[in-house]
């Protein structure tokens, strides 16, 4: 067993750098800089029953120490994703992990149930209850911890696979979130998505993106990510995937001390499309300076 390798619950990673939807594409954008294989696995876009156009422009704008995006959960659909995306996925060595959204109930389940017809490739999927920038977009479900057990259960009784509930940071206790989803089914929670924030051109008067608000990302987040990945660590018995600002060694460290088992990195793509391998390197070199054994030595011993 390699020093990185990290098992949350029945899903088992070479490593504990996974790349966040939303800021990967379907994976296969990203083959010309990286070898994907090295990495724990990649997470797809969100994907919907029907191909979605996104949001009206402008969709991102850079902010002090972050960044807002309001992209709107835009993809190809589930049809097309299976039909054109995912050969190139099964070609893969690292874990697939497939991201699902929807506006409904019924569009959750219309998604599992199609991708579950597909006969290998994927190992795991993440469920989105939180998209800030779609007008119901899981936000109604997400902060509701009877519908995140409502959500969770009916696809808990689609799939075998492991099942991991993405949380909004907008609510008052994440961690009531968090056990909504473990007695629903789930098998790891991901935190966090974005927080909504906005951006104001004082010359225009007028708000930058064009939905107003869209989601905050970047290194001004992970104090912010940390407090809600340590405080889910406190409630909840199972695994916990980081994200929130994480570009360098040091922040994936602080995220596995703070009770994650693994991280996801997403704006840092944006700005170094290499980083996530990068970081790999990097988490075996800390391993080998501070003669750690296993990286889960570092996992909640804060």
């Amino acid at each position: 067993m390699s020093k990185l390798t990290v098992k949350l619950g029945p899903l088992e990673l070479e490593n504990p750098i996974l790349t966040a939807s939303g800021t990967f594409g379907y994976g296969k954008e990203f083959a010309e800089f990286i070898n994907l294989d090295r990495l724990g696995g990649i997470v797809t876009k969100s994907l919907t029953p029907n191909p979605r156009p996104g949001n009206p422009p402008h969709r991102v704008v850079e902010v002090t120490g972050a960044m807002l995006n309001s992209i709107g959960l835009a993809n190809v659909g589930v049809d097309l994703f299976i039909q054109d995306k995912m050969p190139f996925l099964q070609t893969l060595e690292c874990k697939v992990i497939v991201n699902i959204a929807g506006e409904s109930l019924d569009e959750y389940l219309i998604v599992l149930t199609k991708l579950e017809t597909v006969n290998n490739g994927i190992d795991a999927y993440e469920i989105n209850l939180s998209c800030p920038n779609v007008k119901e977009g899981g936000r109604t479900f997400g902060k509701d911890p009877r519908q995140v057990h409502r959500i969770t259960s009916a696809l808990r009784e689609l799939t075998n696979k492991p099942l991991i509930i993405k949380l909004t940071p907008e609510v008052s206790d994440i961690g009531e979130l968090g056990l909504a989803a473990q007695e629903g089914g789930a098998d790891i929670i991901s935190a966090i998505n974005t927080f909504i924030g906005m951006a104001i051109n004082t010359k225009k008067r007028k708000a930058v993106l064009g939905t107003i608000t869209g989601g905050f990302s970047g290194p001004a987040l992970k104090p912010l990510a940390l407090a809600k990945v340590y405080a889910l660590s406190q409630v909840v018995s199972i695994p916990i995937i980081g994200i929130g600002g994480i570009f360098t060694v040091t922040d994936v460290v602080e995220f596995l001390l703070a009770g994650a088992s693994a991280v996801q990195i997403g704006t840092a793509n944006y700005i170094e499309p290499k980083i996530s391998e990068k970081l790999v390197d990097d988490l075996h070199q800390y391993c080998e300076e501070n003669k750690l054994e296993s990286i889960t030595e570092l996992i909640g011993t804060l």
